[in-house]
């Protein structure tokens, strides 16, 4: 038996645990960034799972402009290692943004790769932000949740700029499918250029 067999699994694992935290880190500094509701029982989940290694990284990361750069750095660093470790797997690349990064560059490429990286989930959050605000407003319209709240906030800063260009027509609301449709051209747009950059 190749030692491929165990390490798709083992791989499957460390992608599961560092996205998952990853993406806490993330939706913290981007409720905090969107001011949504600090109490909301979601959000204090959030809080309470990532404010360890943060109080860390604040007594030497200081905010900036009144944002939390503590959290993106410790998104950042969390992308950091993860790639480092599956480099030391033998894990000869990996997918950032639907393009596949070689992970046997230099180590600042390994560092341009993880801005890569974080800058394609900010857009994910994004973009699945918007799909399920759809989704709710056709499956359960008018009912309130706090996970509803949250992903309202999410979603607004892509579609308000949005709806400004397109206003309901007919009663239809499109300003959902054009900002789809606008945050997948940014990723294709933003993240190959990154990646390439990560490349020399």
């Amino acid at each position: 038996m190749d030692s491929g067999y165990l390490l798709s699994p083992l791989m499957l694992i460390i992608n599961t645990l560092f996205d998952l935290y990853i993406l806490l880190v993330l939706l913290r500094f981007l409720f905090q960034m969107l001011r949504a509701d600090f109490y909301n029982p979601v959000s204090q989940f959030i809080v309470k799972l990532t404010t360890p290694p943060l109080k860390i990284l604040r007594r030497v990361i200081p905010s900036v402009g009144g944002q939390d750069a503590a959290s993106i750095v410790l998104c950042l660093l969390l992308i950091y290692a993860k790639f480092l470790l599956m480099r030391a797997l033998s894990i000869p690349a990996v997918h950032i943004g639907g393009v596949m990064a070689p992970l046997s560059v230099s180590y600042g490429g390994l560092l341009v790769f993880s801005v890569a990286d974080l800058v394609a989930l900010i857009l994910t959050v994004f973009l699945v932000a918007i799909i399920i605000k759809v989704i709710l407003s056709w499956v359960n319209p008018g009912h309130y949740n706090p996970v509803i709240g949250l992903v309202d906030r999410l979603a607004q800063p892509v579609l308000r700029p949005v709806r400004k260009i397109v206003p309901p027509i007919g009663g239809l609301d499109l300003s959902p499918l054009l900002a789809t449709l606008l945050v997948l051209v940014a990723k294709m747009l933003i993240v190959p250029p990154i990646i390439y950059l990560g490349n020399f």
